[in-house]
């Protein structure tokens, strides 16, 4: 099966869209989920504020 050009090239473009859209959007879409879900029974709430804080006890915590 032979390829035109045009065709190889919307082949291209579509893959490289594909590409940047799953690179710049999987973390944002699992915090979604993850937020949207909601905390299992027994743990603390989630929010974004608790969620950096933690990070940042994290690093600040192994930066000894």
């Amino acid at each position: 099966m032979v390829l035109s050009p045009t065709t190889k090239q919307r082949i291209a473009i579509v893959l490289n869209v594909s590409k940047f859209v799953f690179q710049w959007g999987f973390i944002p879409a699992v915090l979604f989920l993850g937020f949207s879900k909601g905390a299992d029974p027994g743990m603390p709430e989630l929010t974004l504020m608790n969620l950096l804080w933690q990070s940042n006890e994290y690093s600040a915590e192994h930066a000894k």
